[in-house]
């Protein structure tokens, strides 16, 4: 493949039925990503050796049930809405306190149980002078998690 970024198609779908998609990127120079639409993972990355043999430097699970149940879940992910843990899963915020999820006993992880690496992100291609790449767009509505506040996040 040339340089560009493809829609692979679909890699499998969600408990949901939620498709979840896998876009193929490509520096023309033998640098070749596949990420997912699930958690924005980026799950293979091929690169050539010095003597140009491709090999995928990634570990992920061959197909989305085994990523669904890995025990690393955040491995290539995107992580969110929040990075690392919160104390006992409780902040406040304008004099209002917010109790979270403890998936860290006893701590909030990355987001809590539902988190940015578990939701399916909406994929949008891009070529530009400067090369292609994916724009990842995912909007968190208020009390996702419980977290206050509407969250429009995009990653390219």
């Amino acid at each position: 493949m040339a340089a560009g970024v493809r829609n692979a198609g679909v890699f499998g779908h969600m408990p949901d039925g939620q498709p979840v998609e896998r876009y193929e990127l490509d520096n023309g120079r033998g640098l070749r990503g596949d990420v997912l639409t699930l958690g924005g993972v980026m799950w293979r990355l091929r690169t050539p050796d010095r003597a140009g043999q491709s090999s995928d430097i990634l570990l992920a699970p061959a197909e989305l049930p085994a990523m669904l149940a890995s025990s690393s879940p955040y491995m290539g992910a995107l992580i969110g809405r929040f990075g690392n843990r919160i104390k006992d899963g409780r902040f406040t915020l304008g004099g209002k306190a917010y109790q979270l999820a403890i998936n860290n006993a006893p701590n909030s992880l990355h987001g809590g149980n539902i988190g940015y690496d578990k939701r399916v992100w909406t994929a949008e291609p891009i070529t530009s002078a400067d090369g292609v790449a994916l724009k990842l767009s995912l909007v968190d509505r208020d009390g996702t998690e419980n977290y206050p506040g509407t969250v429009r996040v995009s990653v390219v």
